[in-house]
C-alpha cells in the first residue's frame, strides 16, 4: 500500500495516521463516557467488570444425539468452562422431527437433534441446572426449547425460578440474514412477546432474547450495519412488547445482545462501546425506561466463523485470539471462541479445548482484566467510537422513516445493504486488497489430510427410530387434547406457552407443536 493511500476500517471509516486531542474537540467525557457501571455505559455495564470475576466462558457445543452432546458438556465443564451453550441441528431449528422427510441428511449435523422432552432429559442429564446458566441458539422453536428446559429442571426438583440462561429468540434477523424462520414476521413477533411475558412470570432469571448482530455480520454486513440493524430490531421487539401491554421495565432488564467478534481490532472495540451508548439513549429517550437495568446493553460475543479459513487452519488460533481480545477490551459479558478447525467441520475435542484455553490465557495471563475499559480516553478509540455510532444512527434514522425494522425487512432494505457490503468485501479479497493470510497472501500448497470431526452415518436412522418409539409408547389421547388446546390459543389471544408446555409435558414432539402453529399462522415465503 502506498504511503499516501487512504486507510479505512472494514466499515469504510477513514483512519488517520495520527490522532490528537484535536480529533476530540468538544468531547465531553461526562456525557460521552461516564464511569464504568454508570450512564451512558460506554465504559461497561458493571463498575468493576472483570476485576470481580471474568466474563462467562460459554463454549458453543452441540452435535449428533443428546447423549453425545451431554458428554461434550461434561468434558467442557471439566476443562473449566463456566457456562453452557447449545447448538441445535437444522430440523430442530426449523420445527421438524428427525423422521420427517425434510430432515433427511441434516439430523445431528450442525447441532444436536432434540425431538421431545425425552431427548432434553438426556441432553441435560447430570448437569446442575440450578448452578450453571445455559445459552440456547434457537429462534423459531425457542418457546419449545425453553419449555423443555424448564420441564427437565422441574423433573430434577429445580424450580423454574432457580434456572438461568438465554434463548436467542431473534426472528427478525432470521428474515434478514440466516433463514431459519417458520412463520411470517408478525405471528413470530407474537410468540416472542408471549415468551417475554411467560418468563417474567415464571422464569425470571432467564434472558428472553439475544438480539443478534452475529448472523447479520456473518452474512457480510459491516460493523456499522451490524449494530444499526441489530439495534433497530431491538427497537421493534421493545415496541411490540409494549404494544402487547407489557411494561418496559418488566421485560427490558432481561434483554441481551449477541455480537460478532471480527478481525478489525479497534473498530470492533469501538463497535461494542458505541452499541452500549446507543442502547442507553434508545431506552432512556425513546422508551422512557426508569430501571437502570433496562438501559444496560449486556452482550455475548462469538468470534467470527466467516473469518475462519480451511487453508492453513492453524492460523485461525491467532485470529480467534485477536477477536477475543477485542471483545474483552470492549466489555463483553460472555464469550465463545471458535475452534480452529471449524472451517472444515464441527470442532474436534482437541480444537474445542484450545479455544477454551485461549479465553483462559487472556483472562488469567495477560493482565487485561485488572482495570476497566483500559482503552478509554485514547484519541483514536474515542474518535472511532463516535464515527461508528454516527454511522449507525444514520441507518436507524432511515429504518425509522420506513416504518421500523419489520417494514425495512419486508421491503428488503436490510438484505440489500448486507448483500452490497458482502459484495464489496469479496471484491477486495479477490483483488488482494484485503489480506487473508494463507488464502490470498502467503498461500501454500498442502496435501495433508486434515483431521475432521467424525459424523456417525447411523445417527439419523437411530434418532428417527427414537422418535417413532416415543410416539408408540406415549398417551396419544393426552397429546391430541393438548395440541387441540394449543390450536385454540393460537386462534385467540392467550399466551401460547401455557398450552404448549402442557403438550410437551405429554411428550408431544417439537415437530407436532410446530405443525399446529404452521396450520394457524402459515409459513413465511420471502417476497423475492
Amino acid at each position: 500500500m502506498a504511503k499516501d493511500e487512504t486507510r479505512r476500517t472494514d466499515s469504510g471509516i477513514e483512519i488517520k495516521s495520527v490522532y490528537t486531542q484535536n480529533d476530540l474537540e468538544g468531547f465531553d467525557p461526562d456525557e460521552r463516557l461516564g464511569l464504568p457501571g454508570s450512564a451512558p455505559y460506554t465504559r461497561g455495564v458493571y463498575e468493576q467488570m472483570y476485576r470481580t470475576r471474568p466474563w462467562t466462558m460459554r463454549q458453543y457445543s452441540g452435535f449428533g444425539t443428546a447423549d453425545e452432546t451431554n458428554k461434550r458438556f461434561h468434558f467442557l465443564l471439566g476443562a473449566g468452562q463456566t457456562g453452557l451453550s447449545c447448538a441445535f441441528d437444522l430440523p430442530t431449528q426449523m420445527g421438524y422431527d428427525s423422521d420427517h422427510p425434510r430432515s433427511e441428511g441434516e439430523v445431528g449435523k450442525v447441532g444436536v437433534a432434540i425431538d421431545s422432552l425425552d431427548d432434553m432429559e438426556i441432553l441435560l442429564r447430570g448437569l446442575p441446572l440450578d448452578k450453571i446458566t445455559t445459552s440456547m441458539t434457537i429462534n423459531s422453536t425457542a418457546a419449545i426449547l425453553i419449555l423443555l428446559y424448564q420441564l427437565v429442571a422441574e423433573g430434577q426438583g429445580v424450580p423454574a425460578t432457580a434456572i438461568g440462561g438465554t434463548i436467542q429468540n431473534d426472528l427478525l434477523k432470521e428474515y434478514v440474514a440466516r433463514g431459519t424462520y417458520i412463520y411470517p414476521p408478525r405471528p413470530s413477533m407474537r410468540i416472542i412477546t408471549d415468551i417475554f411475558a411467560y418468563c417474567n412470570d415464571n422464569i425470571p432469571r432467564w434472558n428472553t432474547i439475544s438480539i443478534s448482530g452475529y448472523h447479520i455480520r456473518e452474512a457480510g454486513s459491516t460493523a456499522v450495519q451490524e449494530i444499526a440493524f441489530t439495534l433497530s430490531n431491538g427497537i421493534a421487539y421493545v415496541q411490540a412488547a409494549i404494544d402487547a401491554g407489557l411494561n418496559v421495565d418488566e421485560f427490558a432488564p432481561r434483554l441481551s445482545f449477541f455480537w460478532n467478534g471480527h478481525n478489525n481490532f479497534f473498530e470492533e472495540v469501538a463497535k461494542y462501546r458505541a452499541a452500549r451508548r446507543m442502547w442507553y439513549r434508545i431506552m432512556t429517550d425513546r422508551f422512557g425506561a426508569k430501571d437502570e437495568r433496562s438501559k444496560m446493553l449486556r452482550f455475548h460475543t462469538q468470534t467470527a466463523g466467516s473469518m475462519l479459513t480451511a487453508q492453513q487452519p492453524e492460523n485461525n488460533v491467532v485470529r480467534v485470539a485477536v477477536q477475543s481480545l477485542a471483545a474483552v477490551l470492549g466489555g463483553t459479558q460472555s464469550l465463545h471462541t471458535n475452534g480452529f478447525d471449524e472451517a472444515l467441520g464441527l470442532p474436534t475435542e482437541a480444537a474445542a479445548k484450545v479455544a477454551l484455553r485461549t479465553q483462559q490465557i487472556i483472562a488469567y495471563e495477560t493482565g487485561v482484566t485488572e482495570t476497566v475499559d483500559p482503552l478509554a480516553g485514547s484519541y483514536f478509540v474515542e474518535a472511532l467510537t463516535d464515527e461508528v455510532e454516527a454511522g449507525a444512527w444514520e441507518y436507524i434514522k432511515r429504518i425509522d422513516e420506513m416504518g421500523g425494522a419489520v417494514a425495512a425487512i419486508e421491503s428488503g432494505f436490510m438484505q440489500d445493504e448486507i448483500e452490497q457490503a458482502a459484495f464489496e468485501w469479496t471484491k477486495s479479497v479477490d483483488a488482494k486488497d484485503k489480506f487473508i493470510i494463507g488464502v490470498n497472501h502467503f498461500a501454500e500448497d498442502s496435501h495433508a489430510e486434515p483431521v475432521v470431526f467424525p459424523i456417525d452415518p447411523l445417527l439419523e436412522t437411530q434418532q428417527a427410530d427414537r422418535v417413532r418409539a416415543l410416539r408408540a409408547r406415549r398417551d396419544q389421547g393426552a397429546v391430541d387434547a393438548a395440541l387441540a388446546e394449543l390450536a385454540i390459543a393460537a386462534r385467540g389471544t392467550q399466551n401460547l406457552l401455557y398450552p404448549m408446555k402442557d403438550a410437551l409435558r405429554a411428550y408431544a414432539t417439537l415437530g407436532e407443536v410446530s405443525d399446529v402453529l404452521r396450520g394457524e399462522f402459515g409459513v413465511y415465503t420471502p417476497a423475492r
